[in-house]
This record gives structure tokens, sequence and C-alpha cells, in this order.
């Protein structure tokens, strides 16, 4: 994976080198194997390269007819394919982005409709003295911009724009309650202001520092379910799967996966270990002493029947003091879950010895695995409800004042993905998909790893797979008490001693457990943090900490991210040893 950025000055302004630069050298962890800084009259392009296909020769930026270049961080998973279509094109390299390139000089903005990958792309058309910005249908890859008077500016991440002195440090507060209240941010506003995302599956024209078109690439097919049989349904979803995983296993540097010992993890091992010929390496943390559930054991069955080699790590409560600041600093957009915590480490521990990781992200929204959609599918008389309906800190008499609008961005999803024939699962799916799933779980798997020069890749994101299942008839998915209920059977038949309907412990990272242990001293330095009292009433905040409520220790670990958080990135206070101590400074 890569890190890009880019200027595209107005005719009124000078193209600020000094500002790529900054901007390169913010975003060297992304690729540090390489770097580039491409110039053109009012056009400047930022390239750091992690590199994963064609080590020696696929260096960008890339180039196509009269002219066109390319910057990329992603993976182009058919490139085999689009280089087959195009027999008549030289291409230069065996990179897996080049196509995409001339696909753009054939085809136009549209060129994105045939690509199957993950991808942030920024390409400059001299012809049409045209910037051209182009992000994967589901968001797995960041990309960020800046419309100013000075011109257009555009970066992997939100820090390196800030960095180079664009956008604003103060916060956009409706996307700040979004956070306190959801954990993540919806829409296309960072939470700095200033700063938007270009959406997932979105590409846009930039002409003279300003935008002059939008479309965008849907993420999900529309329509209801299909009428399937289970029979017909099994054999669909085992070609979906293995033609997905053979196509992310496309490396030309070793590559592993994280095992969780879940339904996910569990499938995608599965399919490696039958398309390779040699051992698969799995990532699995445990937490030792602590309270809640821990699937190494379970994740070590798994692996040992799959012949995966499997690389235990561990995550304690000392683990959790002393890495939080790290951790909080690698997520310059916020994303308060506290599976960072285990994923950082795990990316740590793997960037030893590998560059690629297959990860499950993208299971439980496309085969509909949350219990908030089995929430949803029980009648009113039984509990059921929608997703999403009661915020994290909500009740409490945390904020100042509560704000009412922190839900605006998942109605209007709501109301947007009711399209004629789908179901109130599928609505659900696709709300999730839409902001849950790039701005929390994606944007967690992309910082996390890139912190470390390693790339993640999902296989149930792949069109293959979500065209299929996303269509299945909901008792495929939802069925009794089980989610996922297709993808259960197939491991229940592929890996029996996964136990595919065994009743889910759930993976929780206790850290409900170690902040209630520090409750009264890390209660008292959170409350006193500036973020913090500018939102929240202090005494209720340290009340909160010396709680022992399930739901007061989540609110309670929210408000500690966003501490941290708001301290090293809108003050720009640096790390300052573990969090008692960067809290401290």
């Amino acid at each position: 994976m890569c890190g890009i950025a880019g200027i595209m000055a107005t005719e009124e302004s000078d193209l600020d080198f000094a500002k790529l630069e900054t901007m390169q050298s913010e975003l060297k962890h992304r690729g540090p194997d390489g770097e580039a800084i491409w110039l053109k009259d009012k056009i400047g392009l930022v390239h750091t390269r992690l590199s994963v296909i064609d080590v020696e020769n696929g260096a960008q930026p890339l180039f196509g007819p009269s002219g066109t270049v390319l910057v990329a961080n992603g993976e182009i998973y058919n490139y085999v394919e689009l280089r087959n279509e195009m027999l008549e094109t030289e291409f230069k390299t065996n990179s897996d982005c080049e196509p995409a390139v001339h696909y753009y000089c054939k085809y136009g903005l549209d060129f994105c409709d045939w690509l199957r990958g993950m991808y942030a792309i920024a390409i400059f058309d001299p012809g049409e003295r045209r910037l051209v910005l182009s992000r994967d249908p589901f968001g797995i890859k960041p990309l960020y911009y800046v419309q100013s008077e000075q011109g257009f500016v555009f970066a992997s991440e939100a820090q390196a724009l800030l960095a180079a002195g664009f956008g604003n440090k103060k916060l956009n507060e409706r996307t700040i309650s979004e956070l306190l209240q959801l954990q993540f941010t919806t829409g296309a506003s960072a939470p700095y202001l200033g700063i938007e995302r270009v959406l997932p599956g979105e590409t846009i024209a930039v002409v003279e520092g300003k935008i002059v078109e939008r479309r965008r690439r849907r993420a999900l097919p529309s329509g209801g379910p299909r009428k399937l049989s289970e029979a017909d349904a099994l054999v669909g979803l085992e070609q979906a799967l293995m033609d997905s995983v053979d196509v992310h296993q496309r490396s030309d540097v070793p590559y592993a996966m994280f095992l969780s010992g879940g339904v996910d993890s569990s499938v995608i091992l599965s399919c490696m270990a039958r398309l390779n010929d040699f051992p698969v390496t799995a990532y699995t943390i445990g937490f030792p002493g602590a309270k809640v559930a821990d699937e190494r054991e379970k994740a070590g069955i798994i692996a040992k029947t799959l012949g995966a080699k499997h690389i235990e790590v561990t995550f304690d409560e000392d683990d959790f003091w002393k890495l939080l600041p790290r951790v909080t600093a690698a997520m310059d957009e916020p994303a308060a879950d506290y599976a960072i915590l285990p994923t950082w480490k795990l990316a740590q521990t793997a960037a030893i010895n590998h560059k690629v990781i297959l990860s499950g992200e993208g299971g439980d929204e496309i085969f509909g695995g949350y219990g908030r959609y089995r929430s949803l599918m029980r009648p009113l008389w039984l509990a059921g409800r929608g997703p999403w309906r009661r915020g994290i800190l909500d009740g409490l008499g945390v904020l100042r004042p509560e704000s009412p609008g922190w839900r605006d961005g998942i109605v209007s999803n709501e109301t947007t993905e009711g399209l004629i024939g789908r179901t109130a699962l599928q609505v659900a799916q696709a709300v999730d998909c839409l902001d849950w799933l790039p701005n929390d779980l994606l944007t967690k798997l992309d910082r996390c790893l890139m912190a470390h020069g390693v790339e993640g890749r999902t296989p149930f994101l792949d069109p293959a797979v979500v065209n299929f299942a996303y269509c299945l008839p909901d008792n495929m998915k939802v069925r009794g008490r089980h989610g996922k209920w297709i993808l259960r059977k197939w491991l229940d038949a592929a890996v029996p001693s996964a136990g595919a309907f065994s009743r889910k412990k759930g993976f929780t990272v206790p850290v409900g457990e170690w902040v209630a242990a520090q409750g009264k001293r890390i209660g008292q330095l959170v409350a006193r943090q500036a973020g913090i009292v500018e939102r929240c009433e202090p005494s209720v905040v340290e009340a909160l900490f010396a709680a022992s409520g399930k739901r007061e220790r989540f609110a309670a670990w929210t408000l500690l991210f966003f501490a941290l958080w708001h301290q090293q990135h809108v003050l720009q206070m640096p790390e300052g040893g573990d969090a008692f101590e960067t809290l401290t400074t």
C-alpha cells in the first residue's frame, strides 16, 4: 500500500514545493520503500511506495498515452485480466495499477467501472487540464481534499493536509457529536473544518482548482433478495469465496492473515489453506489475565486443522496504557473502536515478516452478522428495533448540551437506502456499509496497519462475494439466534472443528476492565482535558470513570480515546510516554 498527495494550484497561485515535501514526509509510514514528487506547471503529485507487486519496476508515478500520469494507493486485483483485455497496449511495468491509467484514457471518468480492488487514485490529464480523484466503492482506502482560493489539495491522510497548512485544526462540531455518540463519523465532512472526504465509490474531476463533476459507483447491488435454494447458495458461495481469496493473494511479497477464531477469519483461512501449497501464517491476539474470552485456544485448533503456522500475540493491561497514545496518534481520522488496540499490535508483529495481511472486515455487514440485525428482524413486541437508536452518552448527563443531531447522518442514509424491493435487513446492511464500515472498521484497519507499513486486504468486500451475498434471502443471513447463517453452514462443512454454530463469545477487548482498575486516577486526568471540558461536565466525567456498569465503562473508554486524540491531533501536543504521562503534559 502507499500514500498519495497532490496540489493543483489556480492560475493566480504558485505551486509550493515545500508543501509537497511536507505531505510526502507525513505519508512516509504508508510507503517506506520509495518516494517521488512529480511536477508540471501548476500540478504537483506525491507518492510514497510500499512495494507489493512488481517490486523492482513498479515505482510511481505511472504514465499513459499523451502524458497522462497516475499515482495510486491501492491494489487492483484483476490487473492480470485487464492487461489481457488490452493486448494492443504496450505496458511499461508489471504494476497492478498501470492498467488503470490506460482504462482512464479509453473510458474517461468511467474507468473505475472495470476495476476490482481497493484504491484511492489520482490522475492528471494534461489534454483536459483535469485532475481526477477516485476511491473504491467501499472506501477501503482513504482520500481527503481541501478546496481553497489557492487551489485544490488532496492526500491519503488528513494529518498530511494539516501538516502542510491546509484545512483547519478547529473541529467540525457536528462530526464530533457523532464521534462521541456513535464512535465514528458520517458523511463527506472530516472532523477538521475545511477538510472533506472523497466518498466511497466517488470519482471527482477538478479543473483550475475547482470540482467540476462528480460521479459515484455504488458498492451494493440494487433490488431485493433473489430466490435461491440452500444447495445452490452453498455452491455459489464457494465459488465467490474461492475466487475472491485467490485474487486477494496476488502479491510478489509474503502474505499472511489475522485469525480471531470467529467465523469470518476461519472462512478466509480455510480458503487460503486450499489455495496454497505451503502453510499459511495466521496471527491471533489474546488478553492474558483478563475476564473476556480469549480466542487463542480456539484459533489454534482451527490453525492446526488447516495446517497453518499459528503465531500468538498477547495484549495486556500494561500494553493498553503504554501503547494507547501511539495508537491514537496514528488515528488522524478518529474512530473510538477499542479494536484499534489489538489491530495495531498485531500489525506491529506481522510487519517483521509480512507486508500483506488478509482480514475479515466486511463479513458481518455483507452476510448479516450483527446482533442489531437479529434485533431488527424480531417483531416489535419481542423488542425488535432498528440500529443506532441510542447514543453512547445518551442520558448519562455528560454532554452540555446534548446534541439531538448526532443521528442525522444515519437517518439520511436510512432514507436514501430504503429503495423499492429492499428488505429492512438489506437497508440496515446498506446503511452500515455507507459509514460504519468505511469510517470505523476500515479506518481502523488502514491506519493501524499502515502505521507499520503493512497492507490490509478484505476478501469479503470483493464484488464476487458482495454481489452474491447481499442479494441472498434474509433467512440465509439471519436465522433464529444465528447471523451469517449460510456462511456458518459453509464453514461447518469445510472446517467442523471451527464450531460454526456454537454460541459466539464475541471478540471483546477488556478496556472497561482496565479503565475501571485506574478509574479514579485516569478519570481526573480525562475530565480536565481541554477537548473534554469544552463539551462535557467534568464532575460527571469523573463519576463515569468510577461507575461499574457496562454502558458507563464503554462511555468512559470513548471519552478517554477522545481526550488523547484531541490532545494529539487538535492541540498538537506530542506523545508523552504512556496514557497517564501524555494526559498530564
